[in-house]
């Protein structure tokens, strides 16, 4: 029998922060996302690329050297967001036997699924078949661990398939688009399962993995490589007014370790979950993580 997730008083951000968390709960999050997301699309003159993406970039502490191309390329704000890294800059274990990073960013909370919960903070849990919006798949969890991943601005914005395998579906789910910062992750109850997100299932030699990408304030927009021609028009699948959808794949289809599957366009968070029969490898909550790091291996 597995033990009910202690209950401990959450932790508090500052009162400014909660003030401001309170009226961004009270706003049109998806119509200023949508907003934000125009001004991050508009077309900078090739002349003006260096000034003003150099700029941004200082501004996020972004380290431009790591860009696939140099900057006079990216023709807006949003494409150099979604920038690929130079080839060889980073390194996959290509191991059957372990999951490492999706992508470059700040550890989270991580730990065994228990009792068909995942911790988001001290304090605060959530249920998984919440987050998934399928009870059934997040049965097959129960027990298995999470591993929740933050990208701030500054880090590199594309995700990469964990372990490799085959998808088999994946799921848009619509939800709200709130700030999943630090002080939001502990302020909000149900945060994730809270925010509209897309859920790519990875079946594999280490069991079924979900890789969950969860929209955010300021854009809030997710893409699909796996799948492209789900995102049509704009390129992202989310932030649409869209109703829920489950996509299937008759053959499922294949990916390799390290392969690209989705993209943020601007910051979020994304969250593992693993069937059981894996150990967490990766670092404690706070830590930076870099795509490609051994986050588990098989127990």
């Amino acid at each position: 029998m597995t033990e009910p997730v202690p209950t401990v008083s959450p932790d508090l951000p500052s009162p400014p922060w909660r003030a401001t968390l309170a009226l961004l709960e009270r706003l049109p999050q998806a119509a200023l996302s949508r907003s934000f997301g125009r001004l991050a699309d508009l077309r900078i003159a090739r002349p003006l690329r260096r000034i003003v993406l150099g700029s941004f970039a200082r501004a996020m502490d972004i380290d431009v050297a790591e860009a696939e191309r140099p900057l006079e390329d990216y023709a807006s704000i949003n494409e150099f967001f979604v920038r690929r890294l130079r080839p060889g800059l980073r390194a996959w274990p290509n191991d059957p036997a372990t999951a490492a990073s999706p992508v470059d960013g700040i550890t989270g909370q991580h730990g065994t699924i228990t009792g068909g919960r995942l911790i988001q903070a001290k304090g605060r849990d959530y249920p998984a078949a919440d987050l998934l919006m399928d009870p059934g798949d997040a049965q097959r969890f129960d027990g298995g661990t999470f591993f929740t991943v933050y990208l701030s601005p500054r880090h590199y914005h594309r995700m990469h398939a964990p372990c490799g395998g085959s998808i088999p579906l994946a799921r848009y789910v619509p939800g709200a688009l709130l700030p999943v910062n630090a002080a939001a992750v502990v302020h909000i109850a149900g945060l994730f399962p809270r925010n509209e997100r897309v859920i790519c299932i990875i079946d594999g030699p280490i069991g079924r993995c979900a890789v969950v990408a969860i929209g955010a304030y300021n854009v809030g927009r997710i893409s699909t490589t796996f799948d492209s021609a789900w995102a049509g028009h704009g390129g992202a699948v989310s932030n649409r007014r869209l109703p829920a959808e489950t996509r299937r794949y008759d053959p499922p289809i294949p990916v390799a370790q390290g392969d690209e599957i989705m993209a943020f366009h601007l910051g979020s968070t994304i969250v593992l979950l693993f069937e059981p029969g894996l150990r967490v490898a990766g670092p404690r909550p706070g830590s930076e993580i870099r795509l490609g790091d051994i986050i588990l291996r098989r127990a």
